[in-house]
C-alpha cells in the first residue's frame, strides 16, 4: 500500500512480547502449550484456529507492539493504531479460542495498569464479534470498563445485553449485541448515546479500541451493514470522547476478513484517530438505543 495513506504516522516496528507481559494476564499453562504446539510444527487448538510453527513468535509481536504502544502514547503521542496479528479479543486467561492466541488488548491495558502508573482504562470494543477474552479477564474490576458493539448470536455466543460485570466489576461490562443487519445509524447510536456517555462518567486515563472490521458489509463472517466511511465515524466519536476526558487513545486490531474492505477501513480509521473528519450526530436508534439504555441506565447516567 502506498505510504501516503499513512498521512504523517510514524511506523515503528513491534517487538516481541516478555513472557513477563504474556503472565499479566494468562496462566502459564497456556502461554506453554502454544509455544509447544508451535514448536511442534504447529496444529489445531479448537475448531476454528490452528498454529503454524511460525504463530507463537507472530502472536509474541502482536502482544508485543500493544505494549509499546501504549507505553509510547501520552505527550506527543496521542494516538496509535497497533496493526497486527493474530487478533486478540477472544483469548481467555487460560484459553486460546477464535483465531486468537494471546489477548493483546487486555495486556496492553494490564501493562498500563500495573508499570504505567495508569489508573484506569476504558477498552471499546466495536469488532462485530463479542470480545469475550476481554470481558472475562475484567469482569471482576472497576478499573478496566469494557464496552462492546457486536452482532446478537454470532460466535462466539457471549454478550448478552444483561452481563454487566460481577463482583467489583458489577457495571464496569456493557455489552451491546445488534441484529443482524445493523447499520451506521445503529452502530454509531449506541456509541453516541450509551458507550460515550458512560465513558464521560468514568473519565478513564487511557482509551483502548479492539477495532475489528468485520461489521464491514462486505466481510464474509459477519451480518452487519458498515461501510468503510463508518468505521471512519466510530473513530471519529472515540478520538473526540478521549480528547474530552484528556487521555491517550490506542487501537489494536481484531477481525477483518475482506481484505479489500479491511485495508480500506484501517486507512480510514487511522486517518481519523489522526485528526481527520468530524464526528457526526445521529439520532438515538428507536428500538437498540432504548432497549440497551434500561440496562445500562442502572449504572451510568445517559
Amino acid at each position: 500500500m502506498d505510504e501516503a495513506v499513512w498521512l504523517d504516522c510514524e511506523v515503528r516496528e513491534a517487538p516481541s512480547a516478555s513472557e513477563a507481559e504474556l503472565l499479566l494476564v494468562h496462566d502459564e499453562s497456556l502461554v506453554r502449550s502454544i509455544e509447544g504446539l508451535c514448536a511442534a510444527g504447529g496444529g489445531q487448538i479448537d475448531e476454528d484456529t490452528y498454529v503454524g510453527a511460525t504463530s507463537y513468535e507472530a502472536a509474541l509481536h502482536a502482544a508485543g507492539g500493544a505494549c509499546a504502544m501504549v507505553q509510547a502514547l501520552g505527550g506527543n503521542d496521542r494516538a496509535g493504531f497497533c496493526g497486527l496479528r493474530p487478533a486478540g479479543h477472544h483469548a481467555e486467561r487460560s484459553r486460546a479460542m477464535g483465531f486468537c492466541l494471546f489477548n493483546n488488548v487486555a495486556i496492553a491495558a494490564e501493562l498500563a495498569i500495573r508499570r504505567l502508573g495508569v489508573g484506569k482504562v476504558m477498552i471499546i470494543d466495536w469488532d462485530v464479534h463479542h470480545g469475550n477474552g476481554t470481558a472475562e479477564i475484567f469482569r471482576r474490576r472497576s478499573d478496566v470498563l469494557f464496552a462492546s458493539i457486536h452482532q446478537q448470536g454470532l460466535y462466539p455466543g457471549t454478550g448478552s445485553i444483561s452481563d454487566v460485570g460481577s463482583g467489583d466489576g458489577t457495571g464496569f461490562t456493557i455489552n451491546i449485541p445488534v441484529p443482524r443487519g445493523s447499520d451506521e445509524e445503529v452502530w454509531i447510536s449506541v456509541l453516541e448515546h450509551l458507550i460515550v456517555p458512560a465513558g464521560i462518567e468514568y473519565d478513564p486515563d487511557l482509551v483502548l479500541i479492539s477495532a475489528g472490521f468485520d461489521a464491514h458489509r462486505d466481510d464474509p463472517l459477519g451480518e452487519c451493514r458498515l461501510e468503510t466511511s463508518s468505521f471512519a465515524q466510530l473513530a471519529c466519536h472515540v478520538r473526540d470522547f478521549a480528547a474530552q476526558v484528556g487521555a491517550p487513545l490506542g487501537a489494536v486490531l481484531e477481525g477483518g476478513y475482506a481484505l479489500s474492505a479491511l485495508a480500506q477501513s484501517v486507512v480510514a480509521t487511522v486517518a481519523a484517530l489522526g485528526g481527520a473528519g468530524a464526528a457526526e450526530s445521529i439520532a438515538p436508534d428507536p428500538i437498540v438505543t432504548p432497549r440497551a439504555a434500561a440496562h445500562i441506565g442502572h449504572y451510568w447516567e445517559l
